[in-house]
Parts: structure tokens; C-alpha cells; sequence
């Protein structure tokens, strides 16, 4: 008999094998072979698939199963895990082929020789038939972590060959497609790394939502992976931009700190079960599981892997990685890898925009999962036993999934999980049967009920939210490709960061208005100047508040600039390198008076919205401080992360002397015009901006209209009064006069200028009328972008006509 006819050492397989020994053992063998000098692999071997067919065939025991699989109505899910329990005894008891138990034994033998007696491994499925496109197998079959001792190796090994027959795998192929008798099982066997005393997670080397591939999204946990796969922690979550890390920029993009309250560890002694589950201590949940040097590490060694596959490939080819830290050397290890299968077979060009037609109460929120909506009365599970009550257009809510509940989820509108993160099992099996998912739904069974009709709505961003009711949505699919572009830029207003990755996959020229206001109500949730002087705020509960938000951070300035400038980066990635212009904060005083805190530094104003805010607040004394708060913030955007594509724009500008002030203190906060291509906008809003354009123009490096607020302002309309809401009209003559006269203006001195205001989304003509004045940019609200971009690309011949026009004609 030939030495080795059924075990094959890490370094003598590579993708070419994947026949042989499965796609996960197969990449694997890639990785440290090829990639040996870039990335660590834990030592392993495989059991080849020869040893399961021959399993098979010696034993005669495939006619068996084949009329077990024949015989069996497997949509009848008792009686189907009856007989895949058959099915998995008549493997289990069969004879292992001849020589193969002794090749085991030795191969186990010199592992441990080399890592020390009965060294722990894990004992890992690897399907033939795995990690397709559009068919990942994900928590098909069998993985049994630190099994120590020759015997104990060798029964983990053919409960393996088993689980090639469990009920969601049967399942998983016939949807699939797949005949059974073509998929054969190898098994891997993988030192373990003692992530236990450290951690554990996975890569995406792009975002699992939008599918944008210029992240690299890691996830991680204390203690062993199979937390995050299950579903069990709620991970740790970090982003890192490749464009900027090809520059050298190593900086993380955005850190979540996941609360992580349990973690698997090894068992000790001779427990009945290698593995269990331990509680973390409060402390540790509130830490991250990496240091920001480690999460660049592991995002350069995945851009490694993907550049190598994309090789192999022959196209980009995106990877899902798991990765471990060891904990008694440090060091970070890669344990598998394999491409991404919903993105990869996705059509790039076709854009599928999901969008509600109502409104509805949140009742719960959590991560998001599929950029979907899904409505359908409520079903709780509380264990497996409930899954056959789980009806088609169900909304499924659960701690956690596992593997075998894919019958069920399929027949799901949407699923709602109290536990995970967008990593999940729950997750990836969602994204491949398309449906929206929300994990991380904390206590969802206790604030939902039974029957009841609801609406979860994954369209919004990274945000997930259960709406009370069934509320009407629209889906619209659009193939870009056929899109005829306009003569003018389109750009987005954008104000939520959450939503960035997904609203960039629009064919825009980039983002006309980033309001950093939203920002700061929404994530920041302080008033800057209460975060920098605590001590000054009078109530003591608003004091507690505002100490735990920055609890994880140096100080309240270094959370408010930090929290800040991820959340600008977040949206200056997505669209990297279009530009993104980022309006710096714009509160009326009543505004911040609502944040916490804010109510002591905030003087009541008879008329807020042409009080103190905007340039005149910045170099203020009272709030001068939190300005350069701000800047901070966008220098490290900027500089630091390497985003130079963040522009900066300047709102209520009343004068030349505060352009000329707010100017100086951006330069003094280092954020000075023309250093690391910086320009800086001016918002024309005032009449005075209109008026003296050709001075403001000295000042600025470009112009954005604010139609809102310049027809308050020409019209003298409160735009906030129900009673003059029929008076406030952006086509008015005497405000179409005013942008006319700035459009010229800022072509007058070579600059650019565009307009962000409402009226371009909601009214026709306008955006039209904007065309004809040769204005350079239009920015919409994401969801009319696809409207008025094919309107204004069907009138392009009548446009063209009126553009030669009066200058002064107006559209009234």
C-alpha cells in the first residue's frame, strides 16, 4: 500500500485540488504555500475525499442512502431528521478504508511532536462542493474545535464524514441543485490557535451590504470564532479604507465596540464537551477585542489574500477570511479563507433601490442585513422545536440562528436576531437567500408579539428598524449601464453616515452636502462645549449621561473628535476619490440647547434661524473652542486618514470680515486652503453672500447654493411657519434673480457652483431651470437621483434651446 494514500500535508495541496481535499482545505493549502512569507497558517493536514468515497464504495453502502434520500419527502421536517439521522449512523458505523486510521494516528503523531503531546486542533468539513458562487455551504457541515488525543481525532473525523448528511445540508443542496452523489467530504485538521486566551473573527475584504470594495470589514470576539458565526457575542466591528492603506494611511476608518458579554473557551480536564462558554467580565465587553495596529495587520494580510486570488481568478475576487489571535504568543494567524459568494455573483450594474411608502413606530432596531424591507406577522422561536410553525411570509424572531434552522428561514419574510453581528450565520445565510435581516436586536421577544404585523426595514444604512405594522414599500431596479448621463454633475445630500456605503452606489458625482449637524445629534448626542467642560453643566444626571458616552475615550474633546471624524470618514470612503463636501455645523441655538448639555451654553433667541449660528459662532468666543473641536476632527479626516477628497463648506456667512476670521482659524486649527489640495466652500444662503460675490469669491474656493434659507431670507418667509408655508417658494422671481446673479458670479472668478438645497428633488422645473444657468452641480436627495438624472437626461435637446436664453430670464 503507497505511504499516504489518504492524508495530505498542508503544503502539498493548493487550489488546484480542490477535487481532492475540498474547498476549504484547498485554500488553505493556497495560502500557506504561496502566501507563506505574508501570513501565518496554523499546521495542518487533510483527510482527502478519496477517503470518503472509498468509505462508500467498500462498505456498499451508497445504494443504502441513495434509497433513504429517494424515499424520503423531505419538506416534512420531523420525519426529514429521522432519516438523516439514519443516514448519518450508516456512515458513522461504516469501516474507515483500509490504512486509514494508521495514517491519521501518524500524521497526529507528528504534530504533536512538533507543538507538544496531544496537541488541540480543530477538525474542519471541507466540501468538494463549497464556496461557489451564489452557493457558500456556510454551517453546512460539521467543525469540532480543540479535540486532543489520536482516538478522540479519529471519531471527530468521521462525525465529519456524517454531517455531509445533516438535515440542513440535504436540504441546502437540493436547493442548490447539487446531486448529492457529486459532493464528497475531506476533512481538515488545523492546530488550533489558543484564541481562547485571546481572540478570534472574520474578514470581508469589502462591505457585506453594499457590496463596496474598498473596505476590508473585520470582525471579532473573545475567545474562539464559532461566537461570531453562531450569532452568540455581538462582535466588535472595525473598517479600514484599501484606497488610503495603499498609500500608506494606516489608520482604522471605524471602530464598534460590540458588547461581547460571553466567549468560548477551551474545556479543562475531561470534560464531556471540548469547548464552553464562559461570561465576560464587564470591564472586557467594553474593550476592544484589537488594538488598531492589529486590525491593520489583519487588513493588509486580507488585501494580500484578495490581490493573490484576484490572480488566480483572473477578476477582483472579494474574500471572507476567518482569523485568530494566539494568546501566548501574540501573534495573528489566518484560518481559512475563500471568496465571497453573494457580491461576487451579483450584477454590479444593476441598482435595486428599496423604499418605504409610509411611516411607522419603531418598535426595535439593531444592525442591519440586506438592504431589503420585509413585512409579515410576527413568529417567535424559542428553540428548534418551534421551527415548524415558522409559515411563509413570517417575520422569524429569535435569540440566535444556527445552520439547521435554513428550512425555516427560507420560508421567511425577515428574520430578527437578539444576538450577532453582520457576520453572523443569520446574516450570511440571509444575504444569500435575500431577505433583510436585523441582529443585535436586543431583547426583540420581549417587545414583540406573537401575530403581530410588523415591517423591518434594512434600507436605511447599517441601522436596522422594526416598524409597527405592515407598511407599504416600492422596489425599484434600475441597470445604470443605460443610464444617459446629464450636462450637469448630480450630487447627494447625505446626512446620515450609516447609509453612505449604500447610497454611493448611485451613479452621482459625488456628495454636494454632508451635514455634520446629524452627526452630532445622532452619534455624538453632547453638546461639544458640555463635552469639553463637563462641570459647568448644572444637572448631575446630564453629567452621568455624558460621562458614560465618552467613558471609552481620553477625554469628552477626544470622543467628540473622534466619533466625528469616523463618521465624516465613513461617507468620504464610500465615495473616495469623489469629492464629499462636508458643511460644518450648522445648529440654531435652540438645537444645541436639545443636546446634553446643551441647555448651559445656549442663550434662548427670539429668532433662532437668523440668530447665532453658522460663521459668526465659530469665532465667537462662547463657542470658538468647540469649533476647533471641528476642525480637529476634519484635519484627521483629511491628513491623518488620508481623505483628501473632503471638502469643506462654510454656512451663514454674513460678512467678508467673518469669511476672512473663520478662514484664519481653520489655518491656526491647520486646515489652511491649498496644503493637502484643501478648498473651502461658501454656503450662499444670505443675500449679502449674493450681493458681494465678487468679494466673497476673493475668499472661497467654490459656491453651494442654499435655496432653502435664501428664499427665507430674500422673502423674508420664516420657512418654518405653517401659516407662510404657502408663501415659501424657491421659483419665486425674486429668489430665481438671486441664484442667477450667483451662478455668474462664481463663474465670473472661476469658481464652481451648485446648489443643495430641497427644491431640485421636488421640483421638476426647477432642476431644469437650474440646467439652463448653467449651474455645475445639482445635489438631491438619494432617493430622486435615478428621477430627475433620466428627466433631465430626456430633456437634454429642449435644455440646450433655453439655455440661450436672457440671463435674467426667469421660470415664472
Amino acid at each position: 500500500m503507497a505511504e499516504n494514500l489518504y492524508v495530505r500535508w498542508l503544503d502539498e495541496v493548493s487550489l488546484q485540488d480542490l477535487s481532492l481535499v475540498g474547498g476549504k482545505n484547498a485554500s488553505l493549502g493556497e495560502l500557506a504555500g504561496a502566501l507563506s512569507g505574508s501570513i501565518k497558517v496554523p499546521e495542518s493536514f487533510a483527510v482527502t475525499a478519496d477517503a470518503y468515497r472509498d468509505m462508500l464504495s467498500q462498505n456498499r453502502i451508497w445504494p443504502e442512502i441513495e434509497d433513504i434520500l429517494e424515499r424520503t419527502d423531505w419538506s416534512d421536517l420531523s420525519v426529514a431528521a429521522a432519516r438523516a439521522a439514519d443516514i448519518r449512523t450508516i456512515i458513522g458505523t461504516a469501516d474507515l478504508p483500509e490504512g486509514l486510521d494508521q495514517e491519521i494516528r501518524k500524521a497526529y503523531a507528528k504534530l504533536s511532536a512538533d507543538h507538544g503531546r496531544n496537541v488541540a486542533v480543530a477538525v474542519r468539513s471541507s466540501a468538494t462542493a463549497e464556496d461557489l458562487p451564489g452557493a457558500s455551504f456556510a454551517g453546512q457541515h460539521e467543525t469540532y474545535l480543540n479535540i486532543s488525543g489520536a482516538g478522540n481525532l479519529v471519531k471527530a473525523i468521521r462525525k465529519c464524514f456524517a454531517s455531509l448528511f445533516t438535515q440542513r445540508a440535504i436540504s441546502y443542496r437540493t436547493n442548490k441543485g447539487f446531486d448529492h452523489k457529486d459532493v464528497a467530504l475531506s476533512v481538515g485538521i488545523q492546530r488550533m490557535i489558543r484564541a481562547d486566551k485571546a481572540s478570534s473573527g472574520v474578514i470581508f475584504t469589502l462591505d457585506t451590504e453594499s457590496g463596496n470594495r474598498d473596505i476590508v470589514m473585520i470582525t471579532g470576539v473573545w475567545g474562539l470564532g464559532e461566537a461570531i458565526v453562531q450569532g452568540i457575542a455581538d462582535p466588535d466591528e472595525f473598517l479600514v479604507h484599501k484606497p488610503t492603506l495603499k498609500l500608506g494611511y494606516e489608520q482604522v476608518l471605524r471602530h464598534r465596540t460590540g458588547s461581547k458579554k460571553v466567549k468560548l473557551v477551551y474545556a479543562q480536564g475531561e470534560a464531556e464537551e471540548p469547548t464552553l462558554w464562559q461570561p465576560v467580565a464587564g470591564p472586557e465587553q467594553l474593550k476592544p477585542c484589537l488594538e488598531d495596529a492589529e486590525v491593520i495587520q489583519l487588513a493588509k494580510q486580507a488585501v494580500i489574500v484578495e490581490q493573490h486570488y484576484s490572480k488566480f481568478h483572473g477578476r477582483p475576487t472579494p474574500m471572507d477570511i476567518e482569523w485568530a489571535k494566539d494568546g501566548p504568543d501574540g501573534s495573528l494567524y489566518i484560518l481559512q479563507a475563500r471568496p465571497e459568494t453573494i457580491h461576487a455573483s451579483a450584477d454590479s450594474n444593476l441598482l435595486i433601490q428599496y423604499n418605504l411608502d409610509g411611516n411607522g413606530k419603531v418598535i426595535v432596531q439593531g444592525q442591519a442585513v440586506g438592504d431589503r424591507i420585509g413585512s409579515g406577522p410576527v413568529r417567535l422561536v424559542n428553540d428548534a422545536k418551534q421551527l415548524e410553525e415558522v409559515k411563509s411570509g413570517d417575520i422569524l424572531v429569535a435569540a440566535a440562528t444556527t445552520p439547521d434552522w435554513e428550512p425555516a428561514m427560507k420560508r421567511s419574510a425577515a428574520i430578527i436576531t437578539e444576538h450577532g453581528g453582520r457576520t453572523c450565520h443569520a446574516a450570511i445565510v440571509a444575504r444569500e437567500l435575500g431577505i433583510p435581516v436585523i441582529v443585535g436586536a436586543a431583547d426583540a421577544r420581549k417587545f414583540l408579539a406573537a401575530g403581530q404585523k410588523v415591517t423591518v426595514d434594512c434600507s436605511q444604512g447599517m441601522t436596522g428598524n422594526v416598524l409597527e405594522g405592515q407598511i407599504p414599500f416600492s422596489v425599484n431596479s434600475v441597470d445604470i449601464t443605460k443610464l444617459d448621463r446629464p450636462d450637469v454633475d448630480l450630487m447627494v445630500n447625505l446626512a446620515n453616515p450609516g447609509a453612505a456605503f449604500r447610497v454611493a452606489a448611485l451613479p452621482v458625482a459625488g456628495v454636494g452636502l454632508a451635514r455634520m449637524e446629524f452627526v452630532i445629534a445622532n452619534e455624538i448626542q453632547a453638546h461639544p462645549m458640555a463635552l469639553l467642560s463637563p462641570g459647568r453643566v448644572s444637572d448631575g444626571e446630564t453629567r452621568k449621561q455624558i460621562a458614560a458616552l465618552s467613558a471609552r475615550h481620553q477625554s469628552g474633546a477626544d470622543y467628540f473628535v473622534s466619533r466625528l471624524a469616523e463618521e465624516i470618514a465613513t461617507i468620504a470612503a464610500a465615495f473616495y476619490p469623489r469629492p464629499v463636501i462636508v458643511r460644518t455645523s450648522d445648529f440654531k441655538s435652540n438645537e444645541y440647547a436639545s443636546l446634553l448639555g446643551g441647555s448651559d451654553f445656549e442663550e434662548p433667541e427670539n429668532n433662532p434661524m437668523i440668530g447665532f449660528r453658522g460663521a459668526s459662532r465659530y469665532i465667537h468666543p462662547a463657542y470658538q473652542p468647540a469649533f476647533d473641536l471641528e476642525c480637529q476632527a476634519l484635519k484627521r479626516v483629511r491628513d491623518d486618514m488620508g481623505l483628501s477628497n473632503v471638502i469643506i463648506m462654510i454656512p451663514f456667512c454674513r460678512t467678508i470680515e467673518e469669511a476672512k476670521r473663520v478662514i484664519k482659524l481653520m489655518s491656526k486649527n491647520g486646515l489652511t486652503q491649498g496644503v493637502n489640495s484643501l478648498e473651502i466652500y461658501m454656503m450662499c444662503e444670505i443675500p449679502s453672500n449674493v450681493v458681494l460675490i465678487d468679494e466673497f469669491a476673493k475668499y472661497f474656493d467654490g459656491v453651494s447654493i442654499g435655496s432653502n434659507d435664501l428664499t427665507q431670507l430674500v422673502l423674508g418667509v420664516d420657512r418654518d411657519s405653517e401659516i407662510l408655508a404657502a408663501d415659501f417658494d424657491e421659483e419665486d422671481l425674486a429668489v430665481t434673480l438671486m441664484i442667477e446673479q450667483a451662478i455668474a458670479g462664481a463663474h465670473r472668478h472661476g469658481l464652481k457652483c451648485g446648489i443643495c438645497g430641497q427644491a431640485p428633488s421636488d421640483r421638476p422645473d426647477f432642476a431644469d431651470w437650474l440646467v439652463t444657468k448653467q449651474i455645475d452641480s445639482i445635489s438631491l436627495s438619494p432617493d430622486s437621483v435615478l428621477a430627475v438624472m433620466q428627466r433631465l437626461s430626456d430633456a437634454k435637446p429642449q435644455l440646450s434651446e433655453r439655455a440661450i436664453e436672457a440671463p435674467m430670464a426667469s421660470v415664472n
